[in-house]
C-alpha cells in the first residue's frame, strides 16, 4: 500500500517580512528538505524583490515563485481585477487575497501532505492562515519554541538578513505596494520614496461601471486627494504628533524595547486577520 500514499513535504511561505524571513533563517538547517516559496502578486515594493533575493541566497535553496508556474504566468492581479469587473479589493473584498495569496499556494500544494510552516511569535494573540484541507498541517516554530519579537529581531540581524528595507522609509508591512491596509502617512511616504508607484495606484481608482460608485484605496479619500501637499503635510504633523505621544507614554521602557515597537506597529486584529498571509 505505501506506493499509493501521497509524499509529505515540509513548505515554508515567505510574504518579505521580518517574521516569515527569520522563520526560513531559523528552520534553514532543522529541515534540510523545506521548501520555500512566495505567492508574488506583480505588485510588491522593489525592496521586497531585493530582500527576497537576499534570504535566497542565505538559505542556498530556491524560493519559487508559486505565480510562475504552468497555467499561472498570466494570473496576476490586473487579471483577476478585471475578473472582479475592474473593482479594488478591499476590507469587504479580499479577493486579492484569495485569488493570488491563497489559491497559488493550495494548487502548489496539490493533495500532498504538508506541513505548512508558519512564523506566528509566541508573543502573538492571533492565527494565521489555516487550511481546510486536511493535507496541509499548520507548524508554528516560533510559537512552539517560545520565541517572541526580540528573538525574531535578533536572528535576523545576526544572520546579517536584516529588516525589511522597506522599514527604513517607514512601511509597516510586506505586501503590494497599494495595499487598502496601509496608514495615511504610508501612502505618503510611498508618494515621496516611489511615486511612479503610487501614480500607479491611483490608476486604479476609478468609477465602477455597475453602480457609479468611486472605490479608493484609503479609507475615505482617494489619492488624487491626499497627495494634495497641504494634505500631505497635515498627514505628516498627525503622524508626527501621535509619535510624539506613543514617546511620552513609553518613556519608562528601556531603549531596546522602543526600538522593537518601531517594527511592531499597533494593528486592527480584526481587519488584519484574513490577510496574514500576505505580512507575516
Amino acid at each position: 500500500m505505501d506506493q499509493f500514499r501521497r509524499p509529505e513535504r515540509h513548505i515554508l511561505s515567505l510574504s518579505g517580512g521580518k517574521d516569515s524571513a527569520a522563520l526560513a533563517i531559523y528552520m534553514r538547517d532543522r529541515v534540510p528538505e523545506m521548501e520555500y516559496i512566495f505567492n508574488d502578486t506583480g505588485k510588491e515594493l522593489p525592496e521586497t524583490y531585493d530582500y527576497l533575493d537576499r534570504i535566497q541566497d542565505y538559505l542556498g535553496n530556491p524560493i519559487v515563485r508559486t505565480t510562475d508556474r504552468p497555467g499561472l504566468e498570466n494570473l496576476g492581479f490586473d487579471h483577476w481585477y478585471h475578473v472582479y469587473g475592474d473593482m479594488i479589493p478591499s476590507g469587504y473584498r479580499r479577493w486579492c487575497t484569495k485569488m493570488l495569496k491563497l489559491k497559488p499556494f493550495e494548487l502548489y500544494v496539490g493533495a500532498d501532505t504538508v506541513y505548512n510552516y508558519i512564523g506566528l511569535r509566541a508573543d502573538e494573540n492571533r492565527k494565521g492562515y489555516i487550511s481546510g484541507k486536511p493535507n496541509i498541517i499548520p507548524v508554528y516554530p516560533f510559537s512552539e519554541d517560545g520565541l517572541v519579537l526580540a528573538d525574531i529581531e535578533k536572528i535576523l540581524i545576526d544572520s546579517g538578513i536584516g529588516m525589511p528595507p522597506y522599514t527604513k522609509w517607514g512601511r509597516t508591512r510586506s505586501g503590494c505596494f497599494f495595499c487598502f491596509f496601509q496608514q495615511k502617512i504610508e501612502w505618503v511616504r510611498l508618494k515621496q520614496t516611489h511615486p511612479d508607484l503610487f501614480e500607479e495606484a491611483k490608476k486604479y481608482e476609478r468609477v465602477y461601471e455597475k453602480t457609479g460608485n468611486f472605490f479608493t484605496w484609503s479609507q475615505g479619500e482617494s489619492l488624487q486627494e491626499l497627495e494634495r501637499p497641504e494634505r500631505m503635510e497635515a498627514i505628516i504633523r498627525e503622524a508626527e504628533r501621535q509619535k510624539q505621544i506613543e514617546l511620552q507614554n513609553r518613556e519608562n521602557l528601556t531603549l531596546f524595547q522602543v526600538f522593537s515597537e518601531v517594527y511592531e506597529p499597533k494593528e486592527d486584529d480584526e481587519d488584519e486577520q484574513a490577510c496574514l498571509i500576505c505580512k507575516i
